[in-house]
């Protein structure tokens, strides 16, 4: 009778012992299987810093994972945020692929995986995760497609590809009930032509640094207010930028562009335009003198911008305009902002310029940079030490180019 007793009381506190154990698991067990099938296809790359190790803290024997796991958040027992990797800066991130088992984190809002060697393609079951609000992946080797099913799911704010291997072609519409408003994929193998349209709910637009094609689209987001384009193979007018009224930052450098500049993007708002290396043409307009701001920069040079230089510029801090067909004198107020140094670079070299007023022996403040040469004067007024290499070491242009350019310049006119 005791050895029978003795025996119910071990089953009770066994059976009690199991029932504590599960019910204290902060995590599904569907999370918590998936969760080992992510840390089996990922691995710390060799460091000899401790910190830079991120799998460390994920021991499977823990009653608690959704507090000791790493770049592990819950949320009624279900995992809502995976971080994978420190993000430190001394940490070489994370080799191997990444699982399909992170689709089986249904409940997930944030995947984000930190700089590192991860290879192989984005899983394209993470079209079903609905409740993303935030994918970033960036710094990577993964490769493959871009899983089309990532543009539709209908909460998803934030898409950060950039810096991997990926190729192939982006859908050319997503549904308008998309909340997608950061769209970063720079610094990949992607090509094809943009969409028709592009997306209208997007404040924040990169596909710098692949291989698209084609033109503009011809109506582009009217909230836009950063886009990046710069180093790919777009041609044809950039007219679909005049709408842009929120837009801050502008960079369409190194492609082959053409026509005349927008004059609605020369207004303060936009602290930095970059439009060199393009084959736009006609001349800087006729708009107020702003006031840029601190750190405002402006490069139009490598294009075939023509005419003489107007005051809509004088307020940039750093302007780049060489390398253009620019003609005349340079208006006052460009010498005056070189001065007060609210201007700290001008680059003028290898254009037309046939004067800049200032004073003979007049010396520079040391944070500014004014290059003047090869252009049709004399000798440049403020000499050469402050133009780069790439300048070459001729401080005028010939005398026959100056005269067989003014006559061109005339006949043009009549």
């Amino acid at each position: 009778m005791v050895a029978k007793s003795c025996f119910l009381l071990f089953l009770s506190l066994v059976f009690f012992s199991f029932f504590t154990s599960a019910s204290s698991l902060s995590i599904t067990k569907s999370d918590l299987s998936a969760l080992r099938q992510i840390k089996n296809s990922l691995t710390d790359v060799p460091s000899s810093s401790a910190a830079a190790r991120f799998f460390s803290t994920w021991d499977f024997s823990a009653a608690d994972p959704c507090t000791t796991f790493a770049g592990v958040t819950c949320f009624s027992s279900r995992v809502t945020v995976l971080s994978l990797g420190t993000g430190l800066s001394d940490s070489p991130g994370l080799a191997g692929t990444l699982s399909p088992a992170i689709a089986k984190l249904t409940e997930l809002n944030q995947l984000i995986l930190f700089s590192g060697i991860v290879t192989g393609p984005i899983p394209f079951r993470l079209g079903n995760l609905h409740n993303l609000k935030v994918i970033s992946l960036t710094n990577n080797r993964l490769n493959g497609e871009i899983p089309a099913a990532i543009f539709n799911l209908p909460n998803l704010h934030t898409l950060d590809l950039s810096h991997n291997q990926l190729s192939g072609r982006i859908p050319a519409a997503i549904p308008a009930s998309n909340h997608l408003k950061v769209l970063i994929l720079s610094n990949n193998e992607l090509f094809g032509n943009l969409p028709s349209t592009i997306w209208d709910q997007l404040l924040h637009l990169d596909f710098s640094n692949n291989h698209f094609t084609g033109t503009l689209p011809e109506k582009m987001p009217s909230e836009l207010r950063y886009l990046s384009m710069s180093n790919n193979h777009l041609w044809g007018p950039i007219d679909g930028l005049e709408s842009l009224s929120e837009l801050s930052y502008l960079d369409l450098s190194m492609n082959r562009l053409s026509g005349p500049i927008p004059n609605s993007l020369f207004r303060p708002r936009i602290t930095s335009m970059l439009l060199q290396r393009n084959n736009l043409s006609g001349g800087v307009p006729q708009s107020p003198p702003w006031s840029y701001g601190v750190g405002s920069t402006v490069d139009l040079s490598h294009n075939f911008l023509t005419g003489e230089l107007t005051p809509a510029l004088i307020g940039v801090e750093t302007l780049f305009l060489n390398n253009n067909r620019l003609s005349g004198q340079v208006p006052e107020g460009y010498v005056q902002s070189v001065k007060s140094a609210t201007m700290k670079t001008l680059y003028l070299q290898h254009n037309y310029v046939t004067g800049f007023p200032i004073e003979d022996g007049y010396v520079l403040p040391e944070t500014t940079a004014v290059c003047l040469s090869y252009n049709c004067m004399a000798s440049p007024p403020l000499g050469m030490a402050a133009c780069p290499a790439s300048a070459g070491d001729q401080p005028s242009r010939p005398a026959y180019q100056c005269a067989e350019f003014h006559n061109r310049s005339s006949s043009s006119l009549v």
